[in-house]
């Protein structure tokens, strides 16, 4: 298995595990404990602490470009190309998605640590956008 499709596995795991320690443990620990019944949470609505909003957007963040790298490594794995700045980008890309998710979830939100949480989006876009370009001209004839 290349670097990239495990990568992509991490980030599958990465996304899930966000979802399951913040939010799943959030919720049901709520619900068991019997201070929220398990039909009010509702997605339409503004509940729980500023954390539990901030896990919130930290998964959906995952959930947003998820999908972006997958089609990146569809293409990459359909057109058998590799190299080690592709693996580069790939580890990158991961490593840029945890950074950006602990942040969120870790540390209060002021305008620096919000500066420096969003600095790990745009390098994401970069090395997926860079790994496309990359995949287009070894591809191209």
């Amino acid at each position: 298995m290349t670097i990239p499709l495990w990568v992509l596995l991490g980030y599958a795991a990465w996304t899930l595990l966000t979802l399951l320690t913040t939010i799943g443990v959030y919720r049901w620990s709520h619900i068991l404990t019997g201070r929220t019944a398990i039909a009010e949470w509702r997605a339409d609505e503004v509940q729980g602490t500023e954390w539990y909003r901030r896990a919130i957007r930290a998964h959906q963040n995952c959930l947003e470009n998820l999908p972006v790298y997958t089609a990146v490594v569809v293409v990459l794995v359909a057109t058998r190309i590799t190299s080690p700045i592709l693996d580069g980008l790939a580890i990158t890309i991961l490593i840029a998605r945890v950074c950006q998710t602990l942040i969120h979830l870790s540390v209060e939100q002021t305008n620096v640590v919000a500066s420096l949480r969003f600095a790990f989006f745009p390098l994401q876009l970069i090395c997926m956008v860079g790994m496309g370009s990359l995949i287009t001209a070894a591809a191209s004839p």
